[in-house]
């Protein structure tokens, strides 16, 4: 059974900076396209930023664009989130999402995606 493992969410200020990893925990899994997802409180989960196995095709939210960077390591099975400049906005539980097939494309989409992380919280204060 495959799982994403997220880490790294926690309280900061505004205009503070965080990372987010998310590890897959089968050796033998090499997922596909993977995404950051978030969901604030009372809101739908929304889409932060996607990035194909290669690393060559990035897509982000309009919302984080220029201050959000997606990266992966495809040998350690990790996915990354740099955040910074960070806004109360952006608070919310960040869910880590991957595809299933190393071939599959980047999407926007939560339902495109095959397995997801528990999540982890990232506060940003006033």
């Amino acid at each position: 059974q495959v799982q994403l493992v997220e880490s790294g969410g926690e309280l900061v200020q505004a205009g503070g900076s965080l990372r987010l990893s998310c590890a897959a925990s089968v050796r033998t899994f090499s997922p596909g396209a993977m995404a950051w997802f978030r969901q604030a409180p009372g809101k739908e989960r929304e889409f932060v930023a996607t990035i194909n196995w290669s690393g060559g095709n990035i897509d982000y939210a309009d919302s984080v664009k220029e201050r959000f960077a997606i990266s992966r390591d495809n040998a350690k099975k990790m996915l990354y989130l740099q955040m910074s400049n960070l806004k109360p906005e952006d608070t919310a539980v960040y869910y880590c999402a991957a595809r299933r097939f190393a071939a599959s494309s980047t999407s926007t989409s939560a339902i495109a995606y095959d397995y997801w992380g528990q999540g982890t919280q990232v506060t940003v204060s006033s």
